[in-house]
């Protein structure tokens, strides 16, 4: 293999992981968001009753 086609393949495999590494980073800031709304809207709906009586079947 010569220089030429080796410095192309590396380039691709060099862009390759850029790119999938930043696809993990929105991937994670969007994992991020999304766990924070959940956590809200569980905080902000009191479910009366919630913990107080466990049904257990025999």
């Amino acid at each position: 293999m010569d220089i030429g086609a080796l410095s192309v393949s590396m380039s691709a495999a060099s862009l390759s992981t850029n790119v999938g590494v930043a696809m993990l980073d929105k991937i994670l800031d969007t994992a991020e968001v999304t766990g924070e709304v959940l956590t809200e809207m569980m905080d902000s709906v009191p479910i009366a009753g919630l913990g107080e009586y466990i049904d257990l079947r025999v």
